[in-house]
């Protein structure tokens, strides 16, 4: 039976029912912490659909045959397909220039790719001013959870055993309430990907007694400058539109961090970083609703797909709420994978994509299409591998499809 834009009438009547006016933030370099939030609070505006430029808005590299949507509060209009930094190096990025020619304005990066390969890689496509100048530019910080965890088990291995043993207990007990690994709700992306649970669960289990010792750490703020500045060496640029810290976070607890904010202030102030956000692999709707409810995060990069949405959507209509952007990630993997450790992909959730968008098309594309039926997603993170993904997956931007009940 067919469902004529239902899922996307849902999503859009429930927000809008839920809230009627939302903050449209300035995002504008050199202001006050004071100043920043106030933005938020005072420039209310009716809800417009992501497609449609607020008074903020701001474009870059607008091409005809390609959709742009609005990443929430920050005006940023962004091409639906971005592209992510997974597959480029600087033995894999001239195809980009087919990219940008086709209407795409957002590169992700971060230095965990190929050990900042990735981001040389950006700098050598961008080659000065004038490439840069049509293009949004995103980095991360993938050295905060590390740092994090490594402090907590610091201190864990210098406590006595009773108190180990108390701290694991607490852990277990984390783990058996905690929905993040849900099957469904939980899947895996890449290799290695589980085992980083261990290390965040230890984390949020001595927060209680020892955040105190951890949290307040002044090797956050180093960590966070360091990082961005080797960054911004790598890719040639003297600013980023977007901070991602931290990148990849596995609980909600990981952005309790003061300095996260107070960081990124100093170096907004300074006119490196335009705006905060956070992406999230594993728990992804429990760090959107922590990140929506601490309210200094401008973006969310969420997994979310087909197999995991209904345990995400509540937790998008909230932020969306509140105007927080968002960028769907992983979308493509939970139907389709590059890692030969991960083949292959469960027939079932081939099957179910195939069902709620019926057709020849391949089912990684069709992953991508189902997400933006999604009015508050603004766009998808695609890994373009070469000229072939180049054209397939922006050739969906704009595609309204009917979605199938299953």
């Amino acid at each position: 039976m067919a469902e004529r834009d239902s899922r996307r009438g849902f999503l859009q009547k429930s927000l809008i029912a839920s809230v009627g006016l939302t903050s449209l933030g300035a995002g504008s370099p050199g202001i006050t912490a004071q100043e920043h939030n106030a933005a938020r609070t005072t420039a209310e505006s009716p809800i417009l659909p992501l497609s449609e430029p607020a008074p903020n808005s701001e474009w870059r590299n607008k091409q005809a045959g390609m959709a742009y949507r609005r990443l929430g509060r920050t005006g940023l209009m962004i091409s639906e397909i971005v592209c992510g930094g997974d597959p480029i190096g600087t033995d894999n990025y001239k195809h980009l220039d087919l990219a940008l020619e086709m209407g795409l304005n957002y590169l992700d990066m971060a230095p965990a790719y190929g050990n900042g390969d990735c981001e040389i890689a950006y700098g050598k496509f961008l080659g000065g001013p004038a490439k840069r100048n049509k293009v949004f530019l995103q980095t991360k910080v993938s050295a905060f959870g590390r740092l994090r965890n490594q402090l907590y088990r610091e201190i864990f291995n210098s406590l006595p055993s009773e108190k180990q043993q108390s701290i694991m207990a607490r852990v277990e007990e984390i783990r058996r309430t905690n929905l993040a690994e849900k099957p469904g709700y939980y899947l895996t992306y890449f290799p290695g990907q589980h085992n980083q649970f261990e290390g965040a669960y230890l984390s949020s289990a001595m927060m209680p007694d020892y955040a105190h010792l951890v949290e307040g750490s002044q090797q956050f703020r180093k960590c966070i400058t360091d990082s961005l500045e080797a960054s911004l060496r790598r890719v040639g640029t003297d600013h980023f539109d977007l901070l991602m810290c931290p990148h990849g976070a596995n609980t909600p607890d990981e952005l309790d961090n003061p300095h996260i904010y107070e960081t990124f202030l100093e170096l907004k102030t300074q006119g490196k970083v335009r705006f905060l956000g956070v992406t999230s692999h594993n728990d992804a709707a429990g760090v959107l609703r922590k990140a929506t409810e601490l309210g200094h995060y401008d973006a969310v990069q969420m997994a979310y797909n087909v197999i995991n949405g209904g345990y995400v959507d509540q937790a998008i209509l909230d932020a969306a709420a509140k105007n927080v952007g968002m960028i769907a990630m992983k979308t493509a993997h939970a139907v389709a994978t590059h890692h030969k450790e991960l083949q292959p992909i469960p027939q079932w959730r081939i099957d179910k994509v195939n069902k709620i968008i019926p057709g020849d098309m391949k089912p990684p594309l069709k992953g991508y299409l189902w997400v933006l039926q999604n009015p508050w997603i603004s766009a998808v993170n695609s890994n373009l591998w070469d000229e072939t993904f180049v054209r397939e997956n922006l050739g969906l931007a704009g595609k309204k499809v009917q979605l199938q009940q299953v």
